[in-house]
């Protein structure tokens, strides 16, 4: 039976600190420099990655695979769920204007879209349909998706099976890793969490 490992890996925090960054193109900060390489350390078990091309998983995936000769594809359709009108906010500037809408797009983001934002409906296809071509392209090897919070979120919920509604019921860490393992291949195929949110 073949068996593929992928690991994930957010991206560490990025200049300008926290916000609804969504698809602006913020490097990242020292400090996410030292986050990512102290979540990796010298661990580097990986046959190929793939990272969203955006700067704050782009910087780390390509100096990650020079430093050990890894093969490295950037794919579009990695980057963040585009948040629209709230993209370069802080929660408290949104909870300034109307302090109830996060809890309402947290409890109910199908029916909470931010305004010009990409629906989660969107996101799930883009998503779902980019982890099942790197499934079949990587079939039986251990690669490393160097990606966002929201892609991790929505993989993970569609491994899970559970409700589109409820991702952001998962919290993920800046570079924290999450492994998921899959034992055969297309519909017969057994996805399994193996771990989340740790540092390998």
């Amino acid at each position: 039976m073949i068996s593929t490992t992928i690991d994930m890996i957010r991206h560490g925090e990025p200049v300008g600190g926290r916000k609804y960054r969504g698809q602006i193109d913020d490097p990242l900060s020292e400090k996410g420099w030292r986050q990512m390489r102290e979540a990796v350390g010298d661990d580097c078990p990986w046959d190929a990655i793939v990272s969203s091309p955006l700067l704050r998983c782009r910087a780390f995936a390509a100096e990650l695979a020079k430093q050990n000769a890894i093969a490295l594809a950037y794919d579009a359709r990695l980057k963040e769920i585009g948040f629209g009108e709230w993209e370069g906010k802080t929660a408290k500037t949104l909870m300034d204007e109307d302090p109830d809408i996060l809890m309402r797009f947290w409890s109910d983001p199908l029916n909470n879209t931010p305004p010009g934002a990409e629906t989660l409906v969107e996101f799930q296809n883009r998503i779902i349909t980019v982890w099942h071509s790197i499934l079949d392209e990587y079939a039986g090897r251990h690669i490393l998706i160097v990606g966002h919070a929201g892609q991790m979120r929505m993989v993970i919920r569609h491994v899970l099976e559970m409700p589109l509604d409820r991702m952001f019921r998962i919290q993920v860490p800046n570079a924290g890793v999450t492994r998921i393992r899959v034992d055969g291949q297309g519909d017969e195929a057994l996805p399994r969490l193996m771990f989340h949110g740790q540092s390998l």
